[in-house]
């Protein structure tokens, strides 16, 4: 008598019953259209923190405001003459640097 692992003959025996049904061929699954490190990649970046107004307004000359943000004094619009208007806007980096804004106006590090 020849001597087979359990699973081998149960298999057997169970087929010769007529009791086992073959499985169905698994199709293969479909090509991945992105690899792990395309996804990776396409994460959105977290925004620079600054140390300090010096060092934001070295790359970014006029500051970093977030959208719809008016320069303001005393809380209220300055004059068009005076106002910082052409400072970058950017909420998620404003966000993240939101200490640099003293007035509190919505602009961080506005230079004119």
């Amino acid at each position: 008598m020849v001597r087979r692992p359990l699973a081998a003959a149960l298999t057997a025996a169970l087929l010769g019953s007529g009791l086992f049904l073959a499985a169905a061929p698994v199709a293969e699954a479909a090509p991945a259209t992105h690899s792990a490190a395309a996804i990776v990649a396409k994460a959105p970046a977290k925004p620079r923190v600054f140390k300090n107004c010096t060092d934001m307004n070295k790359v970014y000359k006029h500051g970093v405001g977030r959208k719809g943000a008016k320069d303001l004094a005393n809380g209220k619009p300055k004059p068009k003459s005076t106002a910082v208007t052409n400072f970058r806007i950017d909420t998620a980096l404003y966000n993240a640097n939101k200490l640099r804004d003293g007035d509190k106006d919505g602009i961080a590090c506005e230079k004119k």
